[in-house]
């Protein structure tokens, strides 16, 4: 979607030759030839960049970029035009926030260039903004397990298409990072991903956090507007109240809103992603929950999969996390062996990734040694050895739900416990009791995490 341009100016000559400089750039470019009407173009629609003059008839530049500043905080970059500026104007337009100045006559390389850094930093400061509030899992998902490579083949279909999308799945799954990867995928990558949490906005100011304002004299825009041109993330949208949910089903339905205290609707112009950790057809068929909104919203299904669901992505996970860890927050890097990795993939996780990511981190903050231990996976799990999370087993003492690859890793370590203990702890004697070459053994008694000094001797 191109940049909007916003340029306010009382000279029409100069107002027709920056408009048609500027779109034959390729912006769409609105004018203003007063600080009324530029009030009231802003009111139209919310512009990327503004060039205001500081000399107007009505009122200068500089009390108007005054009104914008305290009044909700500058919309955009706002880029200064004089021809006869002072050094105690240029100082009073910075304090007020101004981008930049240009001077009279204009340069048309230089208000090109000028424009240009105006949107870049505009889009880096986007860009950053999501960086510190998107979630730790990686923006190009961890694709080992079927269930991951089927759901990265549905996003990559959808990347290409502009409907909305539902996400479903349990609290911890990561939703919110599938979302940004659909947004970093698509035609809309170059415009705003923002994030609403309805759960975390009071009650008594969503309506505004959301739709925005205009009301005396001042407008501010919400989180909906913001995403103009790029992806409004809905996280937990069953968290909306009734009221909320029905002006959503219009705008969305519109493809307009109406700001608090405003008599018109504004165009809106975004992608729609929607997750809940809850069942929404059934809240819809409980009453909780607008019908109509659900389909606006549920136009194409997505299924974020439980890490019971993903256990083959455990070893590639921990290694990205220990990774991510180490980087940021400078902790010594450790080492999952390959029994750590057996004992979290039988793990439930009932906090999916959410919790996958604070056990990593809790283990490289409080360990010393290169290696993560089997007592420390357990202690940080908060399990002692008798009472793990693991399904209930048969009188072989198997568990007949597991894939085939575990359930012979499960009987392997206990057959070999129990040989181990009927040869004293002598790996020398367990080799020749279960006919394996002793190099092989010892590399199988540490991929299953089995310690032959912990049952006695080990020649």
């Amino acid at each position: 979607m191109p940049a909007r341009i916003l340029v306010v100016d009382d000279e029409p000559d100069i107002r027709s030759t920056v408009q048609e400089i500027l779109s034959d750039e390729g912006y769409r470019v609105a004018t203003a030839e007063s600080a009324a009407a530029a009030r009231e173009a802003r009111r139209g629609e919310r512009p990327d960049v503004v060039l205001l003059d500081i000399w107007m008839p009505d009122q200068d530049g500089i009390s108007l970029l005054r009104e914008w500043s305290e009044r909700g905080g500058l919309p955009c970059p706002v880029i200064m035009m004089s021809g006869h500026g002072t050094i105690e104007t240029a100082i009073e337009a910075t304090r007020l926030g101004a981008y930049d100045f240009v001077e009279k006559p204009l340069s048309l390389a230089k208000l090109l260039l000028t424009v240009e850094r105006a949107l870049e930093t505009s889009r880096l400061r986007r860009e950053n903004e999501g960086l510190r509030n998107q979630m730790l899992m990686p923006l190009d998902p961890v694709v080992t397990s079927r269930a991951m490579q089927a759901l990265k083949l549905q996003m990559e279909k959808l990347a290409a298409h502009d409907a909305a999308i539902l996400i479903q799945g349990e609290r911890g799954t990561d939703k919110e990072a599938l979302a940004r990867w659909l947004h970093e995928n698509c035609a809309r990558r170059g415009g705003p991903f923002v994030t609403v949490s309805p759960g975390s906005i009071a009650r008594e100011h969503a309506a505004r956090a959301l739709f925005g304002s205009d009301e005396n004299g001042g407008v501010q825009y919400g989180l909906i507007e913001q995403a103009n041109g790029g992806t409004l993330f809905l996280d937990e949208v069953i968290d909306l109240d009734a009221e909320l949910q029905m002006r959503l089903a219009s705008a969305l339905a519109r493809r307009s809103l109406i700001r608090c205290g405003a008599p018109d609707a504004v165009a809106i112009d975004l992608r729609v992603i929607a997750a809940s950790a809850q069942d929404l057809e059934a809240a819809v068929q409980a009453g909780k929950f607008r019908e109509d909104l659900y389909y606006q919203l549920n136009v194409v299904p997505l299924q974020a999969p439980s890490l019971r669901e993903r256990i083959e992505d455990i070893p590639e996970l921990l290694r990205y996390y220990a990774d991510y860890f180490a980087n940021r927050d400078k902790l010594p890097f450790r080492l999952f062996p390959v029994s750590v990795q057996n004992r979290l993939r039988n793990y439930t996780w009932p906090g999916n990734l959410r919790e996958l990511r604070n056990l990593v981190q809790r283990l490289l903050i409080l360990g010393s040694s290169p290696e993560v231990s089997i007592e420390e996976v357990e202690l940080a799990l908060g399990t002692a050895p008798a009472e793990r999370s693991v399904p209930a087993l048969n009188a072989a003492g198997i568990d007949f739900g597991l894939p085939l690859r575990e359930a012979r890793e499960q009987f392997e370590r206990s057959y070999l416990l129990h040989q181990l203990n009927e040869a004293g702890g002598s790996v020398g004697k367990l080799a020749k009791m279960v006919g394996m070459e002793r190099t092989h053994l010892y590399r199988k008694l540490k991929d299953l995490g089995i310690d032959p000094k912990s049952t006695g001797r080990e020649d």
